[in-house]
């Protein structure tokens, strides 16, 4: 299956002990903005946070992880959700108007439109999380080490799995 393949799977992996780590940074942070970005050799993690902070968030979460707190692995700020409610969105609010020939019955159906965009939004609620669940991440990390945790700049840091 494409999903695991090898640079897939290690970017799933890490999506997931990056969503993990922003759940423990959160909860010792929790006004804290963060974000983060994976790739097969890691991720990276935006936020005002000093280098050792991070490695005890990120091995708490990959300990977590292995004893089986999966739902770790889903964030609701994810670009996943953003994407998936986005698209729904966007694609049932633009149906009404798609075979509207005038300015005139575009603006009539400007109402339909709201209505379809919310069944979309709707529809995106759980599709996000289970995309997450099922696509975007692996909680099951295998055998997955944190190599190095380096600071690239004030706020932002890369953590280096393998």
């Amino acid at each position: 299956m494409i999903l695991d393949l090898p640079l897939i799977l290690e970017t799933r992996r890490n999506h997931a002990l990056e969503h993990a780590t922003l759940h423990v940074l959160a909860r010792k942070y929790p006004n804290q903005h963060m974000a983060g970005h994976s790739n097969p050799t890691g991720f990276f993690l935006l936020g005002k946070f000093d280098t050792q902070e991070i490695w005890t968030a990120s091995t708490e979460a990959m300990t977590r992880l292995r004893g089986g707190e999966s739902k770790l692995a889903i964030h609701a700020g994810c670009g996943t959700n953003l994407a998936v409610t986005t698209l729904l969105a966007g694609t049932f609010g633009w149906i009404p108007l798609r075979g509207a020939k005038s300015t005139f019955w575009r603006l009539w159906l400007i109402p339909l439109a709201v209505v379809f965009a919310a069944f979309g939004y709707l529809l995106s609620q759980p599709a996000g999380p289970w995309l997450q669940a099922n696509i975007t991440t692996e909680a099951d990390l295998g055998d997955m080490k944190i190599i190095d945790i380096v600071p690239i700049s004030r706020n932002v840091h890369r953590v280096i799995t393998r």
